[in-house]
């Protein structure tokens, strides 16, 4: 699992931020996750391929997490994609997107299939044999949604001393990595847990941004591994959280804390701060694994 930050500042774009816009690499899918201003640029900047770029993740409908989306949709066109794109977002997000494009005569030439979301309750949203991908609701000025990105078990793996030392014929290998007991050579039964080890451990991924402090999400996220959490304020400024419906980096740090995640990613910091490095100070005296999302930065889970 790999996660590639292409923005993590709220609201304004300055010529050294960008605002919200991420990629995840999971079981060999590229989920693009929001889409602010700017993100087609940082996808070249960090040379990620857009023909990679199958599902798209919007949150909620404030500018710097989706404004950047049709400029990308326009140069998919323009780089003559045939590939379906699939975009999951709020309600109102395909009204939005496609009255531009029809005002500016900019058809795709490639299926644009819209999922709107309107539930308030966490809904199982994208599905195939690898990952899934449910919501998570969020509190914030308008309808908002984190995401949970879980890969399914995989396959188990062969202990090939014990497949030798019982005889088994390879054409029985898949059976096996498939979780079946299986006969030897000789047709004796041999149980699958003798032969084969357990899959690693599913890795699992949260995006929380934007919200307010909400402790209704943690049975969603509860034991997540990787869990990006939004920081918009340093204590010194959290009497704007609840005006605002953001939160804290020591808020996010009590959802993780409570949520029992793995690791914590700050991000979404207001651009009042100069040291995002205080953020991580203060989230780490409520949780301790906390790291700082950054533009282009690549963390490997």
């Amino acid at each position: 699992m790999k996660l590639n930050i292409l923005g993590c500042y709220s609201a304004t774009p300055r010529t050294f931020t960008n605002p919200t816009s991420q990629v995840l690499e999971i079981n060999n899918h590229l989920f693009l996750i929001d889409c602010g201003e700017g993100t087609q640029v940082q996808l070249r900047k960090n040379k990620i391929k857009f023909s990679r770029i199958k599902h798209i993740f919007i949150s909620h409908l404030h500018g710097d997490h989706y404004f950047g989306l049709v400029g990308l949709i326009s140069t998919f066109r323009l780089l003559t994609r045939e590939v379906d794109l699939h975009i999951y977002g709020p309600k109102g997000l395909k009204e939005v997107i496609t009255l531009q494009m029809k005002l500016s005569d900019s058809w795709t030439n490639y299926q644009l299939i819209f999922h709107e979301l309107t539930s308030k309750d966490s809904e199982l949203i994208f599905e195939d044999d690898k990952v899934e991908v449910y919501t998570i609701p969020l509190q914030h000025r308008v309808y908002t949604n984190g995401f949970l990105f879980k890969e399914k078990e995989g396959e188990r793996k062969l202990d090939m001393n014990a497949v030798r030392n019982e005889d088994i014929n390879q054409a029985y290998y898949r059976k096996l990595k498939q979780g079946f007991d299986v006969e030897n050579n000789k047709g004796k039964l041999v149980k699958n847990d003798a032969v084969t080890l357990p899959p690693p451990k599913p890795k699992s991924y949260a995006f929380c941004s934007d919200t307010a402090y909400d402790e209704a999400k943690i049975p969603l996220i509860k034991g997540v591994d990787v869990l990006y959490h939004e920081s918009t304020f340093l204590e010194k400024n959290a009497n704007l959280c609840e005006k605002t419906k953001h939160s804290s980096a020591i808020q996010a740090a009590t959802i993780a804390k409570k949520a029992n995640a793995g690791k914590l990613i700050l991000g979404h910091y207001s651009t009042r701060y100069d040291d995002i490095s205080l953020f991580k100070t203060e989230a780490e005296t409520v949780f301790s694994h906390v790291e700082l999302a950054d533009d282009g930065k690549i963390f490997e889970f």
